[in-house]
């Protein structure tokens, strides 16, 4: 299907078979590879969006215009009032070039995500899906989630009066799922794992017809997060980073990390994409430590990081070919690296991360530590999540103080 002389704004794509399909349909997976899944090794059928290049390169594009439509011409919805009306995006982009008061010999930009509504990188997916159930007509929507997509869906639902049901793992975070609560969603609280969760949602999605928005299940979540590169092109006055380093779990915001890049490519705004840098955790490294294997093999997660804590990263195929073909890079961080890295930006930034988004400053310090980083070069990392969402991980290091009699003596004692 091509969309050369097609009036579609998009179609999809299936990754492994490369078969194409109506956009005017709700689609998941492709429905052919699909029927090849199974429960030990990540799915296949994904389906990735591709847009009507052709049409848009008909008038004179300029990146101006299509940053002050918010950019709508590559999004899978038709009005922006179909966003919920928080504001997602436009997040933070700050420049540091010292640490622990050190002249570094390179630039690091840290992209803060946790200023979104629900304070993660989750809500750029989650207002795209949630514009997209709202224009077809869909009143429930229901995901799997470790806590920050399933607290994302939740609180963009509320914003837009939909209906959110949350499928967690019992062992997912208490802050986390006090966001999903407070905001008023169906919270499902599943034994065993997010995959076990992850599962249990699709059958309900089959059973009562929700819209569905899983990561690496529903194709519109890479393309709420793919935003965020065009915001670091905006950001760097249209020019590019030497590397971004990006926390990985199931594979999903790199993915969309790449997806936002190759579209800037399609429009021939840039010239290549940047190196790409995969962190993930020691203690969860499913989808880096398989890239180059022929049979994928499973190691149980054991992670700080429960956000990218993942057996079977679901957007592992997807994620691959995209590290592939543009010569991306990767590495795994342990957890001690990933606290010490919370630490280090915390008391040098002010921006406390969540492990997860620790992981990626924890890749680029590692890099640093390595003399892999050149002179001058600008990289970027994307923090996705707040460190208020999951304050167990950190408790060890907290010391406080006995309290003291009100007076300047003990207060002396007590700073000296």
């Amino acid at each position: 299907m091509s969309l050369k002389n097609n009036t579609q704004k998009f179609i999809y794509e299936c990754i492994d078979c490369g078969k194409q399909f109506d956009s005017t349909e709700t689609l998941y997976l492709c429905p052919k590879c699909s029927k090849e899944n199974n429960d030990s090794s990540p799915p296949k059928g994904v389906l990735r969006i591709v847009y009507n290049f052709f049409e848009i390169l008909k008038n004179n594009f300029l990146f101006k215009d299509f940053k002050q439509g918010n950019f709508l011409k590559l999004l899978p919805i038709h009005k922006i009032e179909s966003l919920p009306k928080l504001k997602v995006g436009n997040t933070p982009f700050y420049h540091f070039d010292e640490l622990d008061q050190q002249k570094l010999h390179f630039h690091i930009y840290l992209k803060d995500d946790s200023q979104n509504p629900t304070f993660s990188f989750k809500d750029r997916a989650s207002a795209i899906v949630s514009a997209y159930a709202k224009e077809k007509g869909f009143e429930t929507i229901v995901a799997a989630s470790t806590g920050n997509a399933g607290s994302s869906l939740a609180g963009l639902c509320a914003a837009q009066n939909q209906k959110a049901i949350i499928m967690v793992p019992e062992s997912a975070p208490i802050a986390k799922l006090t966001q999903i609560i407070m905001y008023g969603a169906t919270i499902v609280p599943v034994k065993g794992t997010y995959d076990d969760a992850f599962d249990l949602s699709i059958k309900a999605t089959e059973e009562f017809g929700w819209y569905n928005r899983n990561t690496a299940f529903n194709p519109l979540t890479i393309e709420g997060k793919k935003t965020v590169s065009f915001e670091i092109f905006d950001q760097m006055n249209e020019t590019l980073p030497d590397r971004i380093f990006v926390p990985v779990g199931d594979g999903v915001i790199i993915s969309g990390v790449y997806k936002g890049f190759e579209d800037l490519l399609n429009l021939k705004l840039i010239e290549k994409i940047p190196t790409i840098v995969a962190v993930q955790s020691e203690g969860s490294d499913n989808l880096t430590r398989n890239i180059n294997n022929k049979d994928f093999e499973i190691r149980p997660s054991n992670t700080i990081a429960d956000s990218i804590s993942v057996d079977i990263p679901r957007n592992f195929y997807m994620a691959k070919q995209f590290i592939q073909n543009y010569n991306g890079e990767y590495i795994t961080v342990s957890d001690d690296a990933i606290i010490e890295a919370s630490v280090i930006l915390s008391r040098n930034t002010g921006i406390f991360a969540e492990p997860a988004a620790a992981t990626a400053f924890a890749g680029l310090l590692s890099y640093s530590q390595q003399n892999k980083l050149d002179k001058d070069s600008k990289n970027v990392v994307l923090l996705t999540g707040s460190g208020l969402k999951d304050l167990k991980s950190v408790q060890k290091l907290l010391n406080i103080p006995e309290a003291i009699q009100p007076g300047i003596e003990n207060l002396k004692k007590l700073i000296s």
